[in-house]
């Protein structure tokens, strides 16, 4: 029988272990150092650490390997063009985490609609508040939604159900009416109240929102931000923000992460952040991400495709 050298995080060894096979030579690292230790000799790795960068430095060691996983979606800490290079498949956790991070962007459109955080900072004051900061109603306003995949998709679901015109922006061609290509919103966003980005950070979509775009949006208009910080030009939103071109930004992302104490984001009152804690904010991420595994690990013993299988050229 043919011997799979593995590498895992010991932190995942309950959930992982009862799914792996006789010919899995299963090792298990706690830190960085070990994980960089055992990755040169690893075929199956799933190098997932707290530090992303401490991610991309075990990929790049592992010289032998056949097949990466990560329970993450966006994958901008991984050297991908070294991945493709070597052969390596890549399959990402697109989906695991759809549920809590599509919560937390409509507890972000909520928040800003009611004016949620200005309601908190009053209790913080003991203020009794007589006129409410917020009066929009979610109930037939619009949404545009940029990344309509598993996260994207989800946030839709959950819009629609608060009786919000949903319209998704996706590169694969579809019958819905309500679902546009990737060079079609643009020129539509004057038409929305929110603009939720779910899209992953490649090179395409770097700042992908702008100046002009912030200027094309309605005056009363909210930015959601579940993607990655990158997606938009911070630079111009804080001006944007501070001018009140737009009502206000619900970041769940920031670039860098963690923003620094001096950032003008921080004191801006119509600017609402998260310290990306939209994924974290669950309990389930590992016990899917587990299932998930074992269904590829038999996948990969049989020679079968791969479920979420990435493209290393396109970043997801």
């Amino acid at each position: 029988m043919r011997r799979i050298n593995a590498v895992f995080p010991a932190a995942a060894r309950p959930l992982i272990e009862p799914h792996l096979t006789p010919e899995i030579d299963a090792h298990w690292f706690a830190t960085s150092e070990e994980a960089i230790a055992l990755a040169p000799d690893a075929e199956i790795g799933w190098f997932d650490q707290n530090v992303p960068a401490n991610v991309g430095k075990t990929a790049a060691a592992a010289t032998q390997l056949k097949w990466l996983t990560t329970v993450y979606a966006g994958l901008d800490a991984l050297p991908l063009d070294l991945l493709a290079e070597r052969g390596v498949s890549v399959t990402n956790g697109s989906g695991l985490a759809a549920i809590p991070v599509a919560e937390y962007a409509v507890m972000g459109i909520m928040a800003a609609a009611k004016g949620f955080h200005q309601v908190v900072r009053a209790q913080d004051r003991r203020e009794w508040l007589k006129v409410s900061p917020g009066t929009t109603e979610l109930w037939e306003s619009d949404a545009l939604v940029i990344g309509y995949g598993a996260i994207g998709a989800a946030i839709g679901d959950r819009l629609k159900a608060l009786g919000v015109r949903v319209t998704g922006v996706r590169r694969s061609p579809s019958d819905d009416p309500a679902i546009i290509g990737p060079d079609d919103w643009r020129a539509r966003l004057g038409e929305f109240d929110w603009v939720v980005l779910a899209a992953p950070s490649t090179s395409e979509t770097k700042a992908l929102l702008g100046e002009a775009d912030f200027a094309a949006m309605r005056s009363g208009a909210w930015l959601i931000n579940i993607a990655r910080g990158d997606v938009i030009d911070q630079d111009a939103l804080i001006e944007a923000l501070k001018l009140r071109r737009i009502a206000g930004a619900f970041l769940d992302v920031t670039t860098p992460e963690p923003l620094p104490p001096e950032n003008p984001l921080w004191a801006l009152p119509n600017a609402i952040l998260t310290m990306h804690l939209s994924g974290r904010a669950q309990t389930k991420l590992f016990p899917r991400a587990a299932a998930l595994f074992a269904e590829n690990l038999r996948r990969y013993l049989a020679g079968e495709p791969l479920r979420n299988l990435v493209d290393p050229a396109r970043g997801y």
